[in-house]
């Protein structure tokens, strides 16, 4: 079994290659647009519209977390995997000037293209910081908000990252994410790097999921949405962001194969948790 670091090591070398990528390829099987994520997750196209171009098109998400949130004026956002910052200024917009947005990702190549996307959109009250969602680089009891999209997931250490989102909301802060689960996914479909960085492979059992932010601290735990996904669902996730059709056609010939083995058991999930208050 991989050790974390290599995990994470693959994980960020994918999206770094995703992300720098061109929207259309010379692929010998035809690409699906960049970008498709961000509507398959139900985003509000008109709140897009106002966002940097770049952010839309390298979304890698599976549902929009801001939108559902009850995030305030003057409020402080943590953003779990923030990657090119679509949900990052979803987030800016809510908060405010008198707010704040905070990303962490771990990928050189998403953080550049977050501050570029930053600058483009003119946001005074977003930045992005390096670092790994198990060992946030943020101080403890420091957010009102920790929300995060199709991100959890990629990590190989789970507990851990559910003990961090505990330990940076104040006390009566809430978590928000977006996120895939899945059951009774083969042996064969949990070890493949590719879906592993397509957010299924490492994905795990929504009650299990919903244990672990309770074994965390957090309180009022609960799914609040649910969007199982159709093989034609699956085979878009799998090859818009990631490489996929890509490898080549029998590398997507492969992954539309195990598409179709997985309808039904894989979905996105809308989880919620607020973290108590002290004394409550």
């Amino acid at each position: 079994m991989k050790n974390p670091e290599d995990i994470r090591r693959e994980v960020s070398d994918a999206y770094a290659k995703a992300v720098t990528k061109p929207a259309a390829s010379s692929c010998c099987c035809k690409p699906t647009q960049k970008g498709v994520v961000a509507k398959l997750g139900g985003y509000d196209a008109a709140a897009l519209s106002s966002l940097p171009a770049e952010a839309v098109v390298n979304s890698f998400g599976c549902g929009d977390p801001v939108a559902m949130a009850e995030i305030g004026p003057g409020e402080v956002v943590l953003d779990l995997g923030s990657g090119a910052g679509i949900d990052l200024f979803l987030a800016a917009k809510k908060v405010g000037p008198t707010g704040r947005a905070i990303g962490i990702d771990m990928t050189d190549d998403m953080i550049a293209k977050a501050r570029a996307n930053i600058a483009a959109g003119g946001f005074t009250n977003v930045e992005v910081r390096k670092g790994i969602i198990e060992e946030l680089p943020v101080e403890s009891g420091a957010v009102d908000w920790v929300i995060s999209n199709c991100v959890i997931n990629l990590s190989p250490e789970k507990p851990r990252v559910f003990r961090e989102i505990a330990r940076v909301l104040k006390p009566g802060g809430r978590m928000l994410v977006s996120d895939i689960v899945a059951k009774d996914l083969t042996d064969e479909i949990r070890s493949d790097p590719a879906l592993y960085s397509s957010c299924v492979a490492g994905a795990i059992n929504e009650d299990d999921y919903v244990a672990g932010l309770r074994a965390a601290g957090l309180v009022d735990v609960e799914v609040r949405a649910r969007l199982v996904y159709d093989a034609d669902q699956l085979a878009a996730f799998f090859s818009s962001e990631m490489e996929g059709c890509c490898g080549g056609v029998a590398d997507g010939t492969r992954l539309s194969a195990a598409a179709r083995t997985m309808v039904g058991k894989v979905w996105s999930a809308r989880v919620y948790a607020r973290k108590p208050r002290l004394g409550a």
